[in-house]
């Protein structure tokens, strides 16, 4: 059974940066796909950033040029480096895994993925 633990969130101004860490477990599949989600109050769960175990990369736009995911190999699971932050970008956010690679911009629907962390919050204020 996968489990994932989410790590790094807080609280900062705009034009702050996080980083946000997911260390995982009993992550035994060759082919897996990995991400960042996020859940404002009020709105519907979006993708952020997904990595697969090939490291091809997918963000969706409006985190483009701010965010940047990449493999940590020591907690087996995804850092998700946060510059530029804006007030926008408060939410809940969500480590996700699954098997299989992760598609392009498929991977960024949160109904793909099974496994999942309790989330890490994140609060900009303006």
């Amino acid at each position: 059974q996968v489990q994932l633990v989410e790590s790094g969130g807080g609280s900062v101004q705009a034009g702050g940066s996080l980083r946000l860490s997911c260390t995982s477990s009993g992550l035994t599949y060759t082919r897996y796909c990995m991400g960042w989600f996020r859940q404002a109050p009020g709105k519907e769960r979006e993708g952020v950033a997904t990595i697969d175990s090939d490291s091809r990369i997918t963000y969706t736009d409006s985190v483009k040029g701010r965010f940047t995911i990449s493999q940590d190999n020591a907690k087996n699971g995804p850092y998700l480096q946060m510059n530029s932050l804006e007030p926008v970008d408060t939410a809940m956010y969500y480590c996700a895994a699954r098997w299989g690679m992760c598609g392009g911009v498929y991977s960024l629907r949160s109904i793909e993925y099974n496994s999942w962390g309790q989330g890490t919050q994140v609060t900009v204020s303006s």
